[in-house]
């Protein structure tokens, strides 16, 4: 990562430096800003991850959890650290601004793994150990214990929320999207962002995994919050390098608005020109905006058009009292493009149910396989997930290289497929994902019962591992699509003016896939019972194939509702094309994933 040319004295229009003052270019910014800030993101993805894929062997094997109940606290972990990014970006956007948002949010997170690391290494903060020569049966652990760890695990989830929101979008905050030069170097951080992402996932389900399972939780977790420390004290050592932009308040404030203002307005009649509807043209401002792309008018959700039916508001420009009263067009076109896109997020949501189990279930079917590779070094099941992530970079260049160039000759478009192709083929997958872990536990469960392991949980069947492979790949090359297309699909047909509402709806559609997950196996749990219950705490007693088969199911149910959402859906290039209107350049800078 080579410096980039600067001007010495020249200052960036839109940007500040830790004191307030103009941002010098030739003293902030730019990579050796950046560098420091990446390396607060490997150590968010090295943390959050390496908790959660090996989380369901530690409460199974040491708080003496069932699977259902295991599985639902990884899930519920994982699954609120996604829906806090909502908070964190909320608070970033409109009172405390990135900088200040990643210092808070990383000694949060770095509060709770150190609360964690120390549940693991107190004995009264966990049950006792027990073995199957225990004369003693095995005792689950106390509310206290589990309120410890409970405590531990949602304030290391309120961290990762908070950082994860705004990490990547200051990061990119240190380039200047109006400079030449700076402009190649943004988006090659977002390429450097994807890699040590990545870095910090296999660290994460490889050497970490292997030191929690051989060396002790204490040190793996310990080391998570040292590596959440040192990098808290490197990103502050750089303060005053860093280029601060102004808040620029939260889109979800938007929403808000336009349907408040068409409530108090419920009662009017709307005019049968939309010219006649308020527009921020026809008032002058005494304060600059920021111009928004007009869009053309939309005859769908026309309640909303009465947020823009003009009253007795002010001429020389609009209050905030008066915000909630009225709104301009453009502002509930926007709010429109969100609600078209409504159908497309949630029929993704039902992926990220899938890709649940892959850290849950699957983990817990490795636990009763044989891990070894070759005669003496055996793999932590945890460290299964590797395959998952191989996948996904195998998957990202094969897709650009090979599968893309054939797509554009035959579906004839310049960019092979469409964001909701990619979409529907991470749908697909992730049903024949689900097809596999069926067929694969149905053969590890006769493995289990002609081997006379049925009424022996702890025992390493000597059954490969690696038949659970295949459910690996598919969810993984799945994330590949899925990830990408709804990358594409949030960032270009959101609103400009609403650009960090593309990562809230991103990252929501996970949260509430893992929540999903949590509901349906609380439901099954209770429905099957405990006499024939399908997710067994002894999954040699259980019917898992059943749950993997229901899954298979509701996706493929989801991808039927999916393809009509999407036939139905149109892009807001083409909508705008109709009406003549050029689409405006999209600016990856504003994108937070």
């Amino acid at each position: 990562m080579s410096t980039l040319p600067t001007t010495q004295g020249k200052t960036v229009h839109d940007a500040s430096d830790f004191k307030g003052r103009p941002a010098d270019r030739s003293t902030t910014g730019g990579w050796s800003a950046a560098a420091m800030i990446l390396g607060g993101e490997i150590m968010e993805r090295l943390t959050t991850l390496g908790i959660a894929v090996n989380l369901v062997t530690y409460l199974t094997g040491t708080m003496h959890l069932g699977n259902a109940a295991s599985a639902n606290v990884v899930t519920n972990f994982l699954g609120t650290s996604f829906m806090l990014c909502l908070l964190g970006g909320f608070l970033a956007d409109t009172f405390l601004g990135r900088y200040l948002t990643i210092a808070i949010f990383a000694a949060i997170q770095a509060m709770g793994v150190t609360i964690l690391t120390i549940s693991t290494i107190i004995p009264s903060l966990h049950p006792p150990k027990c073995t199957k020569d225990s004369t003693t049966p095995c005792v689950e652990a106390s509310n206290k214990q589990l309120l410890v760890l409970n405590l531990a695990l949602y304030v290391t989830a309120l961290g990762t929320g908070g950082l994860k929101s705004s990490v990547s979008g200051f990061g990119s905050d240190q380039f200047d999207d109006s400079h030449k030069e700076e402009k190649k170097g943004m988006i090659k951080f977002f390429s450097w962002f994807y890699f040590f992402v990545s870095i910090g996932s296999l660290a994460a389900v490889t050497i970490l995994v292997y030191i929690q399972d051989n060396q002790g939780r204490g040190w793996g977790y310990g080391i998570c919050a040292v590596a959440i420390v040192v990098a808290l004290v490197v990103y502050l050592s750089g303060t005053s390098k860093y280029r601060i932009k102004p808040l620029v308040g939260s889109p979800l404030t938007q929403i808000v608005l336009v349907f408040v203002a068409a409530w108090k307005k419920r009662h009017f009649q709307l005019p049968s020109d939309s010219s006649l509807l308020y527009e921020e043209d026809d008032i002058q401002h005494e304060q600059p905006r920021n111009k928004k792309q007009r869009l053309p008018h939309s005859k769908q959700f026309r309640f909303l058009d009465k947020a823009a039916i003009k009253g007795l508001e002010s001429t020389n420009g609009i209050t905030m009292k008066e915000k909630w009263h009225l709104s301009t067009l453009t502002d509930v076109e926007e709010v429109k493009l969100i609600l078209r896109m409504l159908p497309i997020w949630a029929t993704t949501i039902m992926f990220w149910t899938i890709h649940a189990q892959m850290t849950t279930f699957s983990v817990s079917q490795a636990t009763t396989m044989d891990c070894h590779i070759g005669k003496s070094f055996q793999i932590p099941a945890a460290s299964m997930t590797v395959f998952l992530i191989g996948t996904i970079l195998l998957t990202v260049p094969l897709y650009d290289r090979l599968i893309r160039p054939v797509a554009k000759n035959i579906l004839k478009n310049s960019n092979g497929f469409t964001p909701l192709q990619r979409i529907g083929v991470g749908l697909v997958l992730s049903v024949l994902s689900m097809v596999a872990a069926a067929l694969i536990e149905i053969k590890r469960l006769k493995f289990a019962k002609s081997h006379g392991f049925v009424n022996d949980p702890t025992a390493k069947m000597p059954l490969s591992v690696f038949w659970l492979v295949p459910q690996f790949f598919f969810v993984g090359s799945g994330e590949a699509f899925m990830y990408m297309g709804q990358l594409d699909f949030f960032l270009r047909e959101c609103p400009k003016g609403m650009k960090t509402m593309s990562t809230g709806l991103f990252l929501s559609t996970l949260s509430l896939g893992f929540f999903f997950s949590s509901l349906l196996v609380t439901i099954v749990n209770n429905v099957t019972g405990p006499n024939k219950p399908w997710i067994a705490n002894n999954l040699n007693q259980g019917r898992l194939y059943d749950f993997y088969w229901l899954l298979a199911m509701l996706s493929a149910i989801n991808v039927v509702i999916y393809l009509a959402c999407a036939k139905w859906y149109v892009y807001k290039e083409n909508r705008l094309a109709e009406e003549g209107i050029e689409l405006e350049e999209i600016d990856a800078s504003t994108f937070h994933a």
